[in-house]
């Protein structure tokens, strides 16, 4: 992508002659219209795209149209565009692996004859792997999921299907979703997926749009496709190819579901797995269970930075940049996607991981040594990859062979540990890297490997069989080397009959044009040119010199291109049986391939804790129903991590029935998003298995954290920022439970203030009293703080709300200067200012636009709502005025509103058209100064309809 135009003048040229233009053009209107697809033509030394693919390349990786050529004329004239072998691996890059508005396919052939030979998917890399990975890791195993949604009334069930094909496994699940398809987005969040197949629906109804903005919000690619290709006809048979063992457990799987098995039907016929015999026995299927792992949406995705993006200005920005610090080439980086992506819930297996985590912190030397092996094992999982899908030669076997060489330094670097985890190392590492590299798996491996290839030319990049491997090859070698014996002393002989210096005057070359031939220079020509017209055959005259022969070198110079045709013949089906015989050792190395990746992974977590500046601390894991969440001294990761930053560490503590659910308001720029995101980044590392940037941490598993903090427009969907806001905030309310997390920032503010608070209170009533569950709600409606006041009784209704505290971010404003200094320090109570007005001055806006603020705000505002002022206090600072206050007037307000909340909330507003309704509520209610009837009718349905609050308590707030 970051290819610039200045090299416009090293584009290949087209070359085409008119009468290949015209084929070309032929075949190109041939081409079904399809924007998905950018196709390539293979035109040997380069490539080109043509028409609406053409100026795509040309505005997005030349950025500039000056790169467009026409083909043809006149309105049969097409728009191209040349693409060298090296911008074709960076389009290849950025479509598959970064986007996932495009395919991938290339074409080969010559005038107007050219068909499809690759095609590549964001979910489906197996053709371009060898240009996407060649100089670079596989970060991430794309995967492939198909729904089958089937919609009734009390929800959706959805059949899944998925697809790992680089690790070759097939997964089904099926589960019930609500309207905003929350488990779906977890699923696929979890599973990393990058393409979506859906049934191809004929009406779009409101339910499958949902489904697509599910799929855009997680950055899925949507493939839709036949509704017949989703059937489970002959599912079982295809699958006793594909999968190996008995075919027993695979019956017994799918029969278990009722419309996962027609998604991963549609997956078979899609990647076309049974059209590749390379697959057959080679694939393990599997049950995929939503409550396996922490469930996490592409909103806590997002909000708690916990994978990559292009934005990041440095590694440390995302949680996965910072904690991957990780030795192998690329199979640890993997584990790590796919362990942030699927926190664990259980405690035994969570405090397994820990426990590992804490032998290797409390022993640097055992750390740092299994590091340094780790640095030098390959890639064992794509190699195993390649060789099951019959990509694989000689160097291949030998990264493999390397990477075997060292188990034996790691079981030996675990085996000298003594310390307090010794027993479950030794269970967990050393028992099975004892198994497998003994005599009847790896060393067998390895034997074959050292009397099989000639390792001793590897220094000179050269991968060869040894000849001494086989009789047939030591007998072609020996021929070889007697062959070029005799045409080394007919060399010799050559120049004492010619009288010329050997090797100084008359030299031996060897090529590919003429094979063995004599050569003298120019100068020395002349003196045997006699001898060389009668005995000896001129082959070529240059300036570098006379080329000439005879026919006894003639005839050993074909001998030899002969015995070395062989020779290369008898390598290749050596290198083939080699080949043949590692890959039945694939279970062996899978099993290798997954431990280590695992050990780098935890190595990674212990070197992340010892090597910050502040150490990271071992957290208590409770059950979700057990104990409660508290963070001491607990920082951000990735914040603290930045440069420039010296982190204050704040205490969390969200203690059941008295501080569950936090209120935290404060300054603007004070810190309050940093710290509710830093207590979900901790909990999730907690359930990672990782240590955690708190001085003491004891954490209550929870199942799900979701996140609602700053949400961006999507005018491109139509969404603005305030319906985005409520969408995530719906599918909170409907998918969180008593065991999960959730965090809050700013709700309500993209409508009036009026409305925004409203919802803001009934939210936060609904998440305290329905919900329960543990929750950070950011706000600057300070009103809202009156949640926590008496713990907190309501007269209307007499019903207690209890589990809600106040907290603030802390800061000092001099009283003469006005001059704000935030302390970042998150304290007990409630913050009655925002002060937004002195951030406005540290943005410099003018003096005069911040006095007027002032004046205005100070108009406004009032939250002194318990204060008496008496009538003699009475102060006016230009055109401010404080409002009076009375008790007996304050008595008399607030039972006439409690009359009228009463009264509203018993009218029978489902039975009453809009005008009776109006009737009874305006004409009384209005004059005496209370107003919102109208929108409260308004709201009414809405609400319970689209966002879960009963309408009891929105009546109530209005």
């Amino acid at each position: 992508m970051d290819a610039n135009f200045e090299d416009q003048s090293k584009l290949p040229e087209l070359k085409l002659d008119a009468k290949q233009s015209q084929g070309f053009l032929s075949f190109f209107k041939t081409l079904p219209h399809d924007p998905r697809p950018i196709r390539l033509f293979d035109r040997r030394d380069y490539y080109t795209a043509h028409g609406e693919n053409a100026t795509f390349i040309a505005k997005t990786y030349y950025r500039t149209t000056t790169a467009l050529r026409q083909l043809g004329s006149g309105l049969d004239g097409l728009s191209s565009v040349s693409v060298s072998k090296n911008m074709f691996e960076t389009i290849a890059r950025d479509l598959l692996l970064e986007r996932t508005d495009h395919t991938l396919e290339i074409y080969e052939g010559s005038g107007s004859s050219w068909r499809l030979v690759k095609s590549g998917t964001p979910g489906n890399l197996g053709s371009f792997e060898d240009v996407l990975f060649a100089n670079n890791d596989m970060q991430d195993t794309p995967v492939v999921v198909a729904l089958l949604p089937n919609f009734r009334e009390n929800g959706c069930t959805v059949g899944l299907g998925y697809v790992d094909l680089t690790k070759r496994v097939l997964g089904l699940a099926e589960f019930l979703d609500d309207s905003h398809f929350t488990n779906v987005e977890s699923a696929l969040v979890a599973l990393g997926c990058k393409e979506c197949l859906l049934p191809l629906e004929s009406g779009k109804t409101s339910e499958i749009r949902t489904l697509h903005d599910a799929l855009n919000r997680c950055g899925v690619m949507l493939t839709e496709r036949k509704k017949t290709e989703f059937k489970m006809r002959d599912l079982v048979q295809d699958l006793s190819r594909l999968v190996k063992g008995s075919i027993e457990p695979v019956r017994d799987l799918v029969s278990g579901f009722e419309f996962a098995a027609g998604a991963l039907g549609a997956l078979l016929s899609y990647a076309e797995l049974l059209g590749d015999e390379s697959n057959y026995g080679n694939y393990s299927i599997q049950r995929y269970n939503l409550d396996s792992y922490m469930r996490l949406d592409s909103a806590a995705m997002r909000a708690l930075n916990v994978l990559e993006s292009k934005t990041d200005a440095n590694k440390n920005f995302s949680l996965f940049g910072l904690m991957n610090r990780t030795c192998t080439a690329g199979m640890g980086k993997r584990l790590l996607h796919m362990w942030l992506k699927q926190p664990l819930l259980d405690v035994d297996e969570i405090n397994s991981r820990l426990d590992l985590v804490q032998a290797f912190v409390e022993d640097p030397a055992l750390r740092q040594d299994l590091r340094q092996h780790l640095k030098r094992i390959s890639d064992i999982e794509r190699l195993m990859h390649n060789l099951e899908k019959k990509r694989a030669g000689l160097q291949h076997i030998v990264k493999l062979y390397q990477s075997s060489i060292r188990l034996p330094y790691i079981k030996s670097a675990l085996e000298r540990y003594d310390g307090e985890f010794s027993s479950l190392i030794k269970e967990r590492y050393w028992d099975p890297l004892e198994l497998w590299t003994d005599d009847g798996h790896l060393n067998k491996f390895v034997a074959l490997v050292e009397s099989a290839v000639d390792l001793d030319q590897l220094e000179n990049g050269e991968y060869m069989i040894s000849s001494t491997y086989d009789p047939a090859l030591s007998a072609l070698k020996d021929e070889q080397e007697s062959l070029e014996h005799r045409i080394h002393n007919l060399h010799k002989e050559t120049a004492k009959d010619l009288d010329l210096p050997l090797d100084k005057a008359l030299k031996l070359d060897k090529g590919t044009q003429f094979g063995h031939v004599f050569r003298i220079t120019k100068k020395e020509e002349p003196k045997i040119r006699k001898k060389l017209t009668t005995q000896f055959i001129v082959l070529e005259t240059r300036k570098d010199g006379v080329k000439f022969t005879n026919t006894k070198l003639k005839k050993l110079g074909d001998q030899y291109q002969r015995i070395v045709e062989e020779y290369k013949n008898c390598q290749k089906e050596l290198v083939n049986r080699v080949v043949q015989t590692t890959a039945t050792f694939s279970e062996v190395f899978w099993s290798v391939a997954g431990l280590l990746s695992e050990l780098d992974v935890l190595l990674s977590f212990a070197d992340l804790a010892s090597s910050c500046p502040t150490a990271y601390t071992r957290p208590i894991i409770t059950p979700s129903d057990e104990g409660d969440i508290i963070l001491e001294g607990s920082r951000h990761p990735c914040v603290e991590a930045q440069d420039w930053v010296n982190f204050i560490p704040n205490d969390c503590k969200l203690v059941r029935g008295k501080s569950w659910f936090q209120i935290i308001t404060g300054p603007n720029m004070g810190g309050k998003s940093t710290f509710i995101r830093q207590v979900g980044v901790n909990i999730l590392m907690a359930q990672v298995g990782s240590f955690v940037p708190c001085d003491k941490a004891s954490i209550s598993i929870r199942d799900c954290i979701f996140a609602r903090v700053g949400a961006g427009d999507c005018q491109l969907r139509g969404v603005s920022t305030f319906m985005q806001e409520m969408l995530e905030t719906a599918s909170i309310l409907k998918g969180a439970t008593d065991k999960s997390l959730i965090i809050i920032d700013e709700l309500g503010r993209g409508t009036s203030t009026y409305d925004g608070f409203g919802l803001a209170w009934a939210i936060c009533e609904h998440l305290v009293e329905v919900i329960k569950a543990p929750t950070l709600f950011a706000t600057h409606f300070h009103e809202l703080t009156a949640l926590a006041h008496e713990n907190s009784v309501h007269e209307a209704n007499m019903k207690q709300i209890v589990g809600v505290a106040n907290y603030h971010v802390s800061a000092h404003i001099d009283s003469s200067s006005h001059k704000l200094t935030m302390l970042y320090k998150v304290e007990p109570g409630a913050c009655d200012q925002s002060f937004g007005i002195q951030v406005a001055e540290f943005a410099n806006f003018p003096e005069s636009v911040v006095s007027l603020a002032r004046e205005k705000a100070a108009e406004l505002e009032d939250f002194s709502a318990t204060a008496v002022i008496p009538n003699d206090a009475i102060e006016q600072v230009g055109s401010k005025r404080k409002r009076e206050y009375d008790s007996d007037d304050m008595s008399r307000g607030s039972a006439r509103a409690h009359e009228f909340l009463k009264e509203f909330s018993n009218l029978p507003l489902e039975t009453m058209d809009l005008k009776e309704a109006l009737q009874k509520v305006l004409p009384s209610r209005l004059d005496n100064g209370y107003g919102g009837g109208t929108e409260a009718l308004d709201m009414h349905p809405k609400l319970q309809g689209k966002i879960g609050i009963s309408p009891h308590n929105f009546r109530k707030i209005k």
